[in-house]
């Protein structure tokens, strides 16, 4: 395992960490949950990301249990709020910031978080208020370093020029060979700010791994084969965009890799990612994912898979 310095902290994170959205805690059992997270730190894998939304506490009570045992300066802890735990908890106003943070460390069982991050950005709250509260948790001790997901680059930028207030060091948008979008505009706010990427669905929720084939239904045991998963899915197994897909296997079969390690390869050739997020349900999917941070592939196979997947080529 590779690791990256996270922006202008001094964190080193392994170029792939693990997510628990729609697994920990609600998606798959624990026993299952739990020897993916063995199986992670057994290869490498130091960052942990979670939400308080997911399983609205389930994923970070079922880490906070998992993680108890283990030093705590033996892993990086990520998690976030905005969304709703509540009809009443929702947003970054400053007292949901205290509030839900500490409703947070007490699930995951720990005095403080590596990683906090604004979920997404509140259009309700002042921003000068969401910062001046994160500012606070960063001098409290109960939160090293601040994060964001999913804000728009002026959003970022105002954040970033406000006095006196604590830094952010990460960005967590979606990023994939599917989802370029943020090359656009935040990827260069960021740089510009010593901000790096830890990008979520890398792998768009396991399309780019191949198990999905075009005209025929999805596996029982995959994500878009899950009642509740694959509404998540619809845009994504779409026949054209499965057969362009398709078309990426002799270039992942070229460099030696599985399409799963080599969509991670493509994105972790971005210096300004620092982390893809990967879920998983089984430990081999956790192995397999890992084998990709330090991949060396020839850049003539991702431009060719840009052009296959634009419908370029």
């Amino acid at each position: 395992m590779k690791y990256r310095r996270l922006g202008a902290s001094e964190l080193e994170v392994s170029e792939i960490s693990l997510g628990s959205w729609l697994t920990y805690g609600v998606g798959i059992e624990a026993d299952k949950a739990l020897a993916c997270l063995h199986r992670a730190f057994e290869v490498g894998i130091n960052l942990i990301d979670t939400a308080n939304v997911y399983g609205r506490g389930a994923a970070e009570i079922f880490l906070g249990e998992a993680l108890s045992g283990r030093p705590r300066d033996s892993y990086i802890l990520a998690t976030k709020l905005f969304f709703p735990m509540s009809d009443s908890d929702r947003g970054l106003s400053a007292a949901q910031v205290e509030k839900q943070l500490d409703a947070s460390l007490k699930r995951l069982r720990t005095d403080f978080v590596d990683l906090y991050q604004c979920h997404r950005y509140d259009w309700d709250t002042p921003l000068e208020e969401t910062m001046r509260a994160l500012t606070r948790a960063v001098e409290c001790g109960k939160v090293r370093y601040i994060g964001f997901s999913e804000w728009p680059a002026e959003k970022i930028q105002a954040a970033c020029d406000m006095a006196d207030a604590a830094s952010f060091v990460s960005s967590q948008p979606q990023y994939s060979l599917l989802w370029r979008q943020p090359e656009a505009e935040i990827f260069p706010v960021c740089r510009a700010n010593h901000i790096s990427q830890i990008v979520w669905s890398p792998l768009a929720q396991g399309v780019l791994t191949g198990k999905y084939r075009p005209g025929a239904p999805p596996p029982a045991d995959s994500r878009a084969g899950d009642e509740e998963m694959g509404v998540w899915m619809q845009s994504l197994i779409k026949p054209d965009l499965l057969g362009r897909v398709e078309r990426l296997k002799p270039l992942a079969a070229e460099a030696g890799l599985s399409l799963a390690q080599f969509a991670l390869a493509w994105v972790l050739r971005e210096p300004n990612v620092a982390s893809a997020i990967t879920g998983a349900s089984r430990p081999e999917q956790v192995a397999d994912n890992a084998a990709a941070s330090g991949a060396s592939v020839d850049p003539a196979l991702f431009a060719q898979a840009e052009r296959i997947v634009a419908d370029e080529a």
